[in-house]
């Protein structure tokens, strides 16, 4: 697909959902914005893509290059106020495409977390977050400074709920909050999203018969993961390689939203920006699976979707 056709396809998909909810610019102080809130939408998540280094690098491609499409490109300084001004939007956007294509008609979904580093670990001084990134660990950056995010993934690979914590948060009391606000008043927090329909398959980080009874008593959320593997009774490796391939699916998941959709190089200066950053590389991951089912092409072959 050339370019052209899916800023296209992007667009309409985003003005037909606006149009549908009634979306508008709130009052905002300054000058009226120039870009509606469709383009706005449409322009953050194109933003995305790892072909641009930054949000600035993409700024610049757009007024080289699309111009013709959006006339009314305001200078960058607007553009970002009105993409933290529409981030409540992207989150709904992609709630939006998740129950209008039924992604959660699904046995289960996969909830896993990956750390995201705001910061070089070894630096001095407080930086940018201080006080909601911290110092944590995972098996893929070792030590880091950042931002601990948590995903739950269906076995086709959409994103039905997301959120983000600071990097030390630990998976079990993580997994508390987020399957609370599933079963209780989600639409407060929406990145979270609905409560699954099926069982929720994790790690060992997960791990607690007592906490798994109680989420199932709390938030009739069934969870499945393996012991310890110091457990008196530990499962057998077949069992332990069947959930894990069953899990492999959040894997892959991560690495799109970490590699594809750049979300590997932020070093965000406030939360709020990573939080909308987070929602659009989410909305833009699940809008791509939609257009890959619309085509007859592999979900996530993402890759070779655009012809830039």
């Amino acid at each position: 697909m050339d370019l052209d056709t899916f800023i296209t396809t992007v667009y309409v998909m985003v003005d037909d959902y606006c149009k549908a909810q009634k979306i508008t610019w709130p009052k905002l102080p300054g000058p009226l914005p120039s870009l509606t809130i469709s383009e706005e939408l449409t322009l953050v998540l194109l933003s995305r893509w790892s072909q641009f280094r930054s949000d600035r690098a993409f700024y610049r491609f757009a007024l080289h290059h699309w111009r013709a499409a959006f006339p009314s490109l305001p200078d960058y300084s607007q553009f970002n106020r009105l993409m933290h001004a529409s981030g409540k939007w992207l989150t709904r956007f992609n709630q939006f495409l998740v129950t209008s294509w039924q992604a959660q008609a699904c046995v289960y979904e996969a909830l896993d977390t990956m750390g995201c580093a705001t910061r070089n670990a070894k630096r001095r001084g407080e930086g940018w977050l201080a006080g909601e990134a911290n110092l944590g660990y995972c098996n893929r950056l070792g030590w880091y400074e950042g931002l601990n995010v948590i995903t739950s993934v269906t076995p086709e690979g959409w994103i039905t709920g997301f959120g983000c914590a600071p990097a030390s948060t630990k998976e079990q009391p993580y997994a508390e909050t987020f399957l609370a606000l599933r079963a209780m008043d989600w639409s407060r927090l929406p990145e979270v999203g609905q409560a699954a329909q099926g069982v929720y398959l994790t790690d060992n980080g997960f791990c607690g018969k007592s906490n798994h009874q109680r989420w199932q008593q709390y938030y009739a959320a069934r969870v499945m993961s393996p012991p310890q593997r110091s457990h008196p009774r530990p499962w057998p490796k077949a069992w332990r390689t069947w959930l894990a391939s069953l899990r492999q699916i959040v894997e892959t998941v991560h690495e799109k939203l970490l590699n594809t959709f750049r979300l590997e190089r932020e070093r965000p200066h406030h939360l709020q920006g990573f939080r909308i950053r987070l929602a659009a590389s989410v909305a833009l991951h699940n809008f791509c699976i939609w257009l890959n089912l619309q085509l007859g092409r592999p979900k996530l072959a993402f890759a070779d979707l655009i012809d830039w």
